[in-house]
């Protein structure tokens, strides 16, 4: 159904603009918040007797947007981005990054006004952005991308434990006969003189007789 503007409204056009829009549209949004009105014999002539109005109006706004051009063409954008070596970026510049920069210069944007050629950027370079500004009113403006320096500190090594520095460090004990001495034998036969290995001392007979 058509409908009359009677505000300006981002998405649909600007005020005593004619548009063409769905019924629910109209009904449920733009006619119950004053946006638009249905269009009628009545509302054409209420419209056609403020025309002189609505397009002053529009003229104004031609006027800021020209001025708004040269302050826009007048700016040079650098963006620091993550990047490899060969200055591929981890990650990419959208028009949402530019229109953030751009606020953060004082020139609040719509992603939308945003167009980048290629729709992103993902490599350092120096490019060219435009800026929907009014009607057919654009800006374009320099953007440099650049590499971000990321600091990264070296490891520090870390420290053995204690406790194994204190057994590595620690000498190993051997056992060691006296002097003079041999170490008895334990191949299975007792030692004369020795305890047998069961600790008793050796049966009576087994000794020399006279």
């Amino acid at each position: 159904m058509k409908v009359i503007l009677n505000k300006d409204l981002n998405t649909l056009g600007e005020e005593g603009d004619v548009k063409d829009v769905a019924k629910g549209y109209a009904r449920n949004y733009l006619f119950p918040r004053g946006i638009a009105l249905p269009y009628t014999e009545k509302n054409i002539r209420r419209f056609e007797s403020r025309r002189e109005e609505i397009e002053a109006r529009k003229a104004a706004k031609r006027q800021d947007a020209m001025g708004l051009k040269e302050k826009l063409e007048a700016l040079e954008l650098v963006i620091a981005m993550p990047a490899g070596a060969n200055g591929k970026l981890y990650g990419a510049v959208t028009s949402q990054t530019v229109a953030d920069e751009l606020t953060r210069h004082g020139f609040p944007t719509e992603r939308k006004r945003v167009e980048l050629p290629g729709n992103t950027f993902k490599s350092v370079g120096k490019y060219k952005v435009m800026v929907k500004l009014y009607e057919s009113a654009s800006a374009e403006i320099g953007l440099t991308v650049e590499a971000q320096i990321i600091k990264v500190e070296p490891r520090r090594p870390v420290p053995a434990r204690k406790d194994r520095r204190r057994r590595e460090e620690q000498p190993v004990e051997t056992a060691e006969a006296p002097a003079g001495e041999k170490a008895p034998v334990s191949d299975g036969v007792p030692v004369p003189g020795e305890a047998s290995p069961s600790g008793e001392a050796p049966a009576a007979g087994t000794q020399d007789q006279a």
